[in-house]
């Protein structure tokens, strides 16, 4: 009974790992995985029509090689926890053909049993064969019992049987899936080094592109200060009219239930991936300099909304030379900023609800028809990491 009790765990193991992630799980991940890989193509293949050179290019091919290289992990993950499970179903069929043998030589050993007990006489004759009442009692009782015994025998082996059988179905399946997985898995590789020497080809290019790209980060630092700037004259002149007037009860609330909603707040865009971290970095190509971002960059491919991340005030619009506009919203003490807008459809004073256009990004067709929003998160003057702010995806 124990035998069979851990035969039937085995079977049922083998829709989980050790750390029981499922397989249709990987699939899910795969599947996402996948459909971004599918949309920085698109951008890219935009971009390959114009043969632009530049540093957000080199981040967009730098986020599709992250993504296919995590494909290939999954990939590998899969292919590993249907080995486990091949390995689960082949012990488990060794088993089950063995207790299916041995539950038959039984059945056989107890029909010959049966046969010698009442010496090949028919079931009615060796009842009505009895020497008394009391005899042929025993004997129907004991052929009830031989009766019962086989048809539970017939039934456990007929279990047996189709347990056996669809073990043997889900190895053959395994077995064919691995073969597959294991062929998408070259193809994978194959196409993650084309892309390697993609980027190394445009890395090398733009290494020779030393004084433009060090004008590019100058200009990015100026917008970061110009920002900045902007913030702190905004708090300062909060803070002289809070003497007077108090921030209001209702924007307290926002700013709790902003400060709740840490990791869950929506994008500021319907779609897009995130090119530039916050933080201090070293520079992609520039050697022993380093960019310390202030926010991040999202870009994304063609026209493209910029949404606000949660209710607020907006208290600030503002353009930015060669950088086009800023907005920022207030939470109650956060403030979030979306930068590199046009087209802004909301002005200083105005209440905004979550996810509300906030105006177009703007649309490089210099750089394959890219948008790219700098997002910014603070909690007063301290700048905050907008990553850890918004849900991921």
């Amino acid at each position: 009974m124990i035998r069979r009790i851990f035969i039937l765990s085995l079977t049922v193991l083998w829709t989980f790992d050790l750390s029981g992630q499922s397989r249709a799980e990987l699939e899910e991940m795969r599947k996402k995985n996948l459909q971004e890989i599918e949309y920085v193509d698109k951008m890219l293949k935009t971009t390959a029509s114009q043969k632009s050179e530049n540093l957000n290019e080199l981040r967009v091919i730098g986020k599709k090689l992250n993504l296919r290289e995590k494909l290939i992990n999954e990939y590998g993950q899969e292919i590993s926890l249907l080995e486990y499970r091949i390995s689960l179903n082949s012990t488990a069929i060794e088993m089950l053909e063995s207790d299916l043998n041995s539950l038959k030589r039984d059945y056989a050993n107890s029909i010959v049993s049966a046969y010698k007990a009442t010496k090949g006489t028919p079931t009615v004759a060796f009842i009505l064969s009895s020497t008394d009442f009391n005899q042929g009692y025993k004997r129907l009782k004991y052929i009830q019992q031989v009766a019962k015994y086989r048809r539970r025998e017939t039934e456990t082996i007929e279990t047996l049987y189709n347990e056996l059988q669809g073990t043997k179905e889900r190895l053959e399946k395994d077995r064919k899936n691995i073969n597959d997985l294991k062929n998408k898995e070259v193809r994978q590789k194959e196409i993650l080094r084309d892309e390697q020497n993609k980027k190394e080809r445009l890395a090398n290019s733009l290494s020779r592109k030393e004084k433009q790209l060090k004008q590019e980060l100058d200009e990015k630092r100026r917008v970061a200060r110009q920002i900045e700037k902007e913030i702190e004259r905004l708090i300062e002149e909060e803070r002289k009219r809070s003497e007077k007037t108090p921030m209001s009860s209702e924007m307290r609330v926002i700013g709790e239930s902003f400060g709740e909603n840490r990791g869950r707040l929506p994008w500021p865009v319907e779609k897009g991936l995130i090119t530039s971290h916050f933080g201090l970095h070293p520079h992609p190509i520039l050697k022993n300099v380093t960019e310390d971002n202030i926010g991040i960059e999202i870009t994304s491919g063609g026209v493209t909304k910029a949404k606000a991340v949660f209710k607020g005030e907006v208290v600030r619009v503002f353009a930015i030379t060669g950088a086009n506009m800023a907005v920022i919203i207030r939470h109650g003490k956060y403030l979030t900023v979306y930068q590199n807008l046009v087209n802004v459809n909301v002005k200083a004073g105005d209440s905004v609800t979550m996810g509300q256009e906030l105006g177009n990004v703007y649309l490089d067709n210099g750089d394959g028809e890219k948008s790219v929003l700098k997002f910014m998160v603070y909690e007063e003057k301290k700048k905050l990491d907008p990553e850890q702010w918004l849900t991921k995806k």
